[in-house]
């Protein structure tokens, strides 16, 4: 008994001097960030949020509960800079006090790198970097990457019908991870990704110091058009080229369960998805419902196409090139591009301005994985995958097929970190949802997902089985801290990046050699010697 005390006591003492280290660097960083305000004549009010501040809490929601901080975990402090200058002060500060600092713009990042860490660490929540800049005349716009996907093109629809920009359709994803990541979008067939039409940035280094893309130089600026920013500094800004659009576009939504041939209909579709019309782009969700016929479980294919033309023009295409899909055009809807970007939100109907809501969805548990395919999958294969989707609850997993081909073949894997070009017939992006906390529940669907990642690898891409950075997962490996070394980085690295990983590390090594920017699946720099 009394040595039950004993213990007690001495993980008493650890705790409370736990939390008197915490006090102490959270009181430094406070007096630190002071200073520097102090010296550039920016104001803290509303930029700097501690554990104790009421708003605390509401700027830690995350989109995905189960990369929600627990208590333990959470950030020294959060700050909400609306000036260059007090992110300029952050980065002074965390490596003063050496202390992880974390760079958010929407939160949407699958595995929670940008507002999580193991280690103390302050998050800097670019929320407030978010003005839009369009020249119409130049077709270009400047992009600051706390700027939403939604806020992005509302912004473009307020100024040209014509006018867009060829990136994702969640309308409250952040502009900064999506770009830097790539940014596969409904148009990318055509316009390719958001990474491949940026054509200028602003960027803060470890030093503090704010670079263009000449004063950076295109080794760096190359690394971050793909390769993620947040390994080599915090992007402030893109400046992206525009695309030309049709006032109108097609969109359809056409859905087939397995007593309407949907098995025999997602084998054709791979024969065709990435050769068809490059205005084309036949995006594919598979899901496991319930039969409205027969009331069993049933597979349902559902293709979410956008065509950038009238619908007179796509019927002749579909029927040349995937008659046995049998589109009517009663299936189709002729709108503006703004509208589709509703419609392929869920968000048909509503005001525009809904485009500008950033927050996120809550109390939902996800986990997300990611495959590429360049032979088609066989019949039995699929079924395969039927008998996993029936596995779990009705529409809480689903697998997007989404096609390549198009512009996408006409750049090589090195033209920018984003290798996935020639070669890639689709994308399969796995997830899987729940709504109940608690480890045994979490467990059960992750379990159900990496068995189903399993059993794909005999039909996808291998040496490397390769997946998409911005789909980020930690299955694939994660570095050990400050000093993880490239034999430990390249066990994801390949994966996300292919050869282009070499690049990044000699890039890492030039720009940030000290790692100050890094994560679990950040890029290391290696030693010179």
């Amino acid at each position: 008994m009394e040595s039950r005390i004993i213990i007690l006591l001495i993980l008493a003492t650890l705790l409370a001097l736990c939390a008197c280290y915490s006090a102490q660097k959270n009181s430094d960083f406070l007096e630190c960030l002071t200073i520097q305000f102090q010296n550039s004549n920016s104001a803290p009010d509303g930029v700097i949020y501690t554990p104790r501040n009421a708003s605390y809490a509401s700027l830690l929601l995350a989109q995905n509960q189960r990369l929600a901080p627990t208590s333990s975990e959470r950030p020294e402090l959060i700050i909400t800079p609306f000036h260059e200058s007090e992110i300029q002060a952050a980065v002074y500060c965390s490596r003063k006090l050496g202390m992880e600092i974390r760079v958010r713009s929407g939160g949407h990042d699958y595995e929670g790198l940008s507002y999580n860490s193991e280690n103390p660490y302050v998050i800097v929540d670019m929320r407030n970097i978010r003005s839009i800049s369009i020249d119409n005349d130049e077709k270009t716009a400047w992009v600051q990457v706390g700027a939403t996907l939604g806020q992005l093109y509302h912004t473009l629809a307020r100024k040209s019908k014509t006018l867009a920009f060829t990136a994702g359709v969640c309308p409250p994803v952040g502009v900064g991870g999506h770009f830097s990541g790539g940014g596969y979008g409904m148009m990318s067939r055509k316009h390719a990704i958001a990474a491949d039409n940026i054509i200028d940035a602003k960027l803060i280094n470890a030093n503090g110091q704010i670079l263009d893309r000449e004063s950076m130089g295109e080794d760096l600026f190359w690394a971050i058009r793909g390769g993620g920013g947040t390994s080599f500094g915090i992007v402030l800004a893109f400046k992206v080229k525009l695309v030309i659009v049709p006032q109108i576009v097609t969109v359809f939504n056409v859905s087939r369960t397995l007593e309407q041939n949907a098995t025999h209909l997602v084998h054709k579709w791979q024969y065709i998805a990435d050769k068809v019309d490059e205005n084309l782009l036949l995006r594919l969700f598979l899901r496991s419902v319930r039969s409205p016929i027969h009331g069993n479980r049933t597979i349902q294919a559902s293709f979410t196409t956008l065509f950038l033309g009238r619908v007179h023009d796509l019927l002749p295409i579909m029927q040349d090139s995937f008659p046995e899909l049998g589109l009517v055009e009663q299936d189709c809807i002729e709108m503006s591009w703004i509208e589709s970007t509703l419609f392929f939100a869920g968000l048909r109907n509503e005001s525009l301005d809904v485009l500008l809501i950033r927050t996120p969805q809550t109390g939902i548990y996800f986990k997300g994985k990611s495959d590429y395919v360049r032979q088609p999958i066989p019949i039995h294969g699929l079924r395969g995958i039927w008998r996993f989707l029936n596995q779990e609850a009705e529409n809480r997993a689903e697998l997007q097929f989404s096609p390549y081909g198009g512009v996408l073949n006409t750049f090589s894997e090195s033209e920018t970190p984003f290798p996935h070009r020639s070669g890639n017939i689709f994308m399969i992006h796995y997830g899987v949802s729940w709504t109940r906390g608690g480890t045994a529940e979490s467990e059960r669907h992750i379990n159900w997902i990496r068995r189903l990642y399993s059993y794909m690898g005999r039909y996808v891409s291998k040496s490397p089985r390769a997946a998409y950075f911005n789909y980020r997962d930690l299955d694939l490996g994660r570095n050990a801290g400050r000093n993880t070394s490239y034999e430990q980085a390249s066990v994801w690295g390949f994966r996300y990046f292919k050869n282009n990983f070499n690049r990044l590390v000699r890039v890492k090594s030039m720009v940030d050699p000290s790692n100050f920017f890094r994560n679990e699946q950040s890029i290391p720099p290696v030693s010179s010697s």
